[in-house]
């Protein structure tokens, strides 16, 4: 990596602009940075870390970065830090802007503007810079990509900070650690070891867990046991559980099994007695049951004795039913004869209530006659019943003209009404069509001023932009020219420089031997030399592609210029110089007065339609007032027609009512009249017919009666039974029988007789027995099976605890390994003998390296005194593995380097920081590192050691490398001839660069 250029701008104590020519400076090799304390020597480093990194090193960093501006900057004055360099063969340039809190464009206040990042890549082919990214992250990791380091790296390896490596050789072994961590990134060590403890502690919880369920599954296998099971005294994770938890399992597990063989016996015998039992119960229940049998059968007999006479009445009774069954037709002929003839005679009283007193005596005969008569008086009365219809149409059709007469008179006052207002609304309707039309014609006008007022309107606002953009490209076009005209300036000073050094660059290209490219001479005595500050064709190329760029920006920026004044002349020409307020008052004028006759014409379509309506209304009414004129002459006519047909028909119909009050009453009344004779002469013929049918019936009982062995009819009668009645007494006969059978069989039975001769049995004692018997079968089953499950659940509890172990067993041994490799990398087992971690080892090879690599120079700067040896010696009750001894060769002692003195501690610790950057860098990839920085310290060495020290840093060109050293020591400006001074005053610091 090599830095080229730093530009920064209100960053620190910097409150203008300030450039770094580092290609100057390096090419010395050694050059100084110096400055009074507080002028900002180190802002300079700080610049250079936060365009790499977007932040600052130690304590001086921000989170935002709003600290880095200057306090001396202007507030219209953005902080900037710009940085090229080289890095893996690529030129780069690094543009940092941290956020601004700006002031506000319009009005007071400030607005704060986010952070902006620039990355751009020189393309030698094209010779120009190409963009890259513009974003924080690309960016970033870009950058730590190329340089293989994190920020905390570069500004140890890059950046030296003597007094942290002071403190580096004093500190203890964790400090060094820390700082060691950090540079050489053995963080994944520390993940190993972290892996391996999350590892250690998961396979512990899984045996640990493993062997909770396996003393689980023992707790229950005591539970099934019955408590008889010794459970061993171990915890989980203790060593040789699973082993006794099976072997306690085997012995519950035969204990169970002989507890089965004992309850399977008693079970036995249990179930043999109970057998015994239950047949001498049986036979206990059927002698019981057979003297019970005896003793219901003599019960029955007696009561078959008591209720003998009952059955002889009743079998008397069920003889006469059957003889009065012979009579039992001729009762129901004559009872309905009987039913019939009172219905008639009922009938016949009824219709005779309904006729007139002349008419109480008369036959059947008599009462025909008179409804014939009733008939042949209403056929007279059709003729009356057509002329009352007639008449009840002609009252309907007069009606009918009144409510005609009614709706015309209606019709004729609505039309006058209407046609007295006629003129008057005709007037204003025409007045209204032609207020529309007027408006019409006003707005086809304003449309036509409307247009042209717009683009007057349109071409003045256009006008008025294109008069500030034009102010705007002037000035960009001033500074365009400006710009070109220093990057002229700056091309031809670079080119004159270059003509004057031209001679040195010449001789780079000679040899021994070889002719001169201007005088031709092969022998080279005194060959021009480059100084600092050389200008070589790069430098001017770049500075004629600077130019270039300037010339083409300002010809751009002329071109726009001449493009906004045309199209400003355009718009003046078209909008003339009438301000534009004024055209815009002007056009909003004409618009209203546009909408307002456009709102009038909107309304003619409705008028012109009104008055069309209004003029077929008028026609309409005018119409309708004839015809109701037409209709009420014709009425008057018809109505006389009406009244004299109606007096013809009422003179009619007078001498056909008679007394009622219509024909329709009359006709109605000899309707009647005729049906209630109809009615009476038929009810007197059917109460004659009856009375002789029961007459008949009588005569048919009566020998019925007498031919089946009864006195009078009413005596059969009442010897006859119906179906309930017949029914019953058939089946209290049946059941004396059956039931007299029953007894009889049961009284002849030899086994129920020999059991009435026994003693009485005694059932609850026999059941007691069985009872006892078979609660004692329950219990013996019940063992039975409490036995047979806990061997059940033993085997099965076994099995599982069994499978546990199997599979824990490889768990287990996984945990043996992994907890004594975790040991070893946590430096806490016993085969670590030296208590190392495993990132503290990593760290000790490294801090080797160092050590090897700082002895190099250190021998150097101390005329081979000092040598630094990497100890892994514990520090007290420590661990050991990061100790940093000084091995003296005056004393041949080695000591630690807390001993040294000031000056001592100053070139070990710079000789330290030396070699850690090489090492850094190898770790880092091998990048190069071409410009370093040392940070004071040089003030602690005498003469002889400095010179030592310096002539050890100038060695770095070897490698073509260039260092910075930042000190105010005043005999270093002396020695060191490439200078950069930080100059600081009350406007702020400035930077003045010199080299030879």
């Amino acid at each position: 990596m090599r830095l080229h250029r730093l530009d920064i701008t209100a960053f620190g104590p910097f409150g203008g602009s300030q450039s770094v020519d580092f290609d100057a400076l390096s090419a010395a090799g050694l050059f100084l940075l110096h400055g009074p304390t507080g002028a900002g020597k180190t802002s300079v480093l700080d610049a250079v870390c936060y365009a790499l990194y977007g932040s600052v090193p130690g304590a001086r960093h921000s989170g935002q970065g709003t600290g880095l501006r200057s306090d001396h900057a202007a507030p219209g004055t953005r902080t900037s830090v710009t940085l090229e360099l080289t890095v893996a063969g690529r030129r780069l340039e690094i543009t940092r802007q941290p956020p601004w809190e700006r002031p506000k464009k319009r009005g007071t206040g400030t607005t704060l503007d986010k952070a902006q990042t620039w990355l751009r890549e020189y393309d030698p082919a094209a010779g120009a810079w190409r963009d890259r990214s513009r974003s924080h992250q690309e960016i970033g990791e870009e950058i730590t990509q190329l340089l293989g380091m994190s920020r905390e790296q570069f500004c140890q390896v890059v950046l030296l900070p003597q007094g942290d490596f002071a403190r580096f050789l004093r500190a203890d072994a964790e400090a060094r650690g820390k700082l060691l961590g950090r540079l050489f990134d053995t963080q994944r060590f520390a993940e190993v070891e972290k892996r391996l403890a999350d590892r250690r502690r998961a396979t512990e919880a899984a045996v640990r867990e493993g062997d909770a369920a396996l003393l689980a599954d023992a707790h229950r296998m005591q539970q099934a046991a019955g408590g008889t099971m010794e459970l061993p005294e171990l915890s989980p994770g203790d060593p040789g559980l699973a082993d006794a938890v099976l072997g306690a399992a085997a012995i519950a597990r035969s204990t169970a099994r002989e507890e089965l063989a004992v309850a399977r016996c008693r079970l036995a015998a249990a179930e043999s007695a109970r057998a015994a039992a239950d047949r001498a119960l049986d036979d206990v229940r059927e002698r019981a049951r057979l003297q019970r049998r005896f003793a219901d059968a003599r019960q029955r007999a007696r009561l078959l004795e008591e209720r003998a006479g009952a059955h002889r009445e009743a079998q008397a009774r069920m003889e006469r039913a059957r003889k009065a069954e012979a009579v039992a037709p001729a009762l129901e002929l004559r009872e309905s004869a009987d039913a019939e003839h009172r219905r008639a005679v009922t009938a016949e009283a009824h219709a005779r209530a309904a006729l007139p007193a002349r008419y109480a005596g008369a036959g059947a005969a008599g009462l025909a006659a008179g409804a014939r008569r009733a008939a042949e008086e209403l056929g007279g009365l059709e003729s009356a019943r057509r002329a009352e219809r007639r008449l009840t149409g002609l009252d309907a059709e007069r009606a009918r003209l009144d409510r005609q007469e009614r709706a015309d008179e209606e019709i004729l006052a609505e039309a006058e009404s209407w046609l007295a207002g006629w003129e008057a609304a005709h007037a204003r309707l025409r007045a209204r069509v032609e207020s529309a039309q007027e408006a019409a014609g006003r707005a086809e006008q304003l449309a036509e001023r409307r247009e042209p007022v717009r683009r007057r309107l349109e071409a003045a606002r256009q006008r008025d932009r294109l008069a500030e953009e034009a102010d705007a490209a002037r000035r960009q076009a001033l500074a365009s020219a400006e710009a070109a005209a220093e990057a002229r300036a700056h091309w031809l000073d670079l080119k004159e420089q270059r003509l004057n050094g031209i001679a040195a660059e010449l001789a780079a290209g000679l040899a021994d031997g070889e002719p001169c490219a201007v005088c031709g001479a092969t022998d080279h005595p005194a060959p021009a030399r480059k100084v600092a500050g050389h200008v070589d064709r790069e430098a001017e190329e770049r500075a004629l592609a600077g130019h270039q760029r300037a010339e083409e920006r300002r010809a751009a920026d002329e071109r726009h210029l001449a493009a906004v004044r045309e199209a400003l002349a355009a718009a003046g020409a078209e909008a003339g110089d009438t301000p534009t307020d004024v055209l815009a008052r002007e056009a909003e004028e004409v618009e209203r007065d546009y909408r307002r006759a456009r709102a009038d014409a909107s309304a003619l379509h409705a008028a012109r339609e009104e008055l069309r309506h209004a003029e077929q209304e008028h026609e309409r009414r005018t119409a309708a007032r004839q015809q109701a004129e037409v209709r009420a002459a014709a009425r008057v006519g018809h109505r006389e027609r009406l009244e004299s047909e109606r007096a013809a028909l009422e003179e009619e119909l007078a001498q056909a009512r008679g007394t009622a009050g219509s024909v329709a009453a009359r006709a109605a009344e000899l309707e009647g009249r005729a049906a209630r004779l109809t009615e009476a002469a038929e009810a007197v013929r059917a109460a004659e017919d009856t009375a002789q049918r029961l007459k008949e019936a009588d005569a048919r009982l009566a020998d019925a009666a007498f031919r089946a062995g009864f006195d009078t009819p009413q005596a059969a009668a009442a010897a006859l039974l119906d179906d309930t009645a017949h029914r019953e007494l058939q089946h209290r006969l049946d059941a004396w029988q059956a039931e007299e059978a029953a007894v009889r069989a049961v009284l002849a039975e030899a086994d129920t007789a020999a059991a009435a001769g026994q003693p009485s049995a005694d059932l609850p004692a026999a059941e007691r027995a069985a009872a006892d018997a078979e609660r004692r079968v329950r219990e013996a089953a019940s063992a039975r099976d409490a036995a047979a499950r806990r061997c059940a659940e033993l085997d099965r509890l076994s099995a599982r605890a069994a499978t546990g172990a199997r599979r824990l067993a490889p768990l287990r041994e996984e945990y043996d390994r992994v907890a004594r490799l975790a040991g070893l990398a946590a430096g806490t087992s016993a085969e670590n003998e030296r208590r190392m971690r495993l990132e503290a080892y990593v760290l000790a090879a490294r801090l080797e390296q160092v050590a090897a690599a700082a002895t190099v120079r250190l021998r150097r700067m101390s005329s081979g005194r000092y040598t630094l040896v990497h100890s892994d010696d514990r520090a007290g009750r420590g661990r050991s593995g990061l100790g940093l001894h000084v091995v003296d060769a005056w004393t041949g002692r080695e000591r630690d380097t807390a001993t040294l003195s000031g000056g001592e501690t100053f070139f070990a610790s710079l000789a330290l920081a030396l070699g850690l950057a090489d090492v850094v860098t190898d770790e880092a990839g091998g990048v190069r590192l071409d410009t370093l920085f040392i940070d004071e310290g040089f003030g602690s060495l005498d003469d002889q050691t400095l010179d030592e020290v310096l002539d050890v840093l100038d060695s770095l060109r070897e490698r073509d490398r260039s260092v910075g050293i930042v000190s105010h020591v005043a005999d270093l400006r002396r020695r060191i001839h490439a200078q950069l001074e930080v100059v600081k005053g009350r406007s702020g610091s400035a930077l003045r660069q010199r080299g030879h």
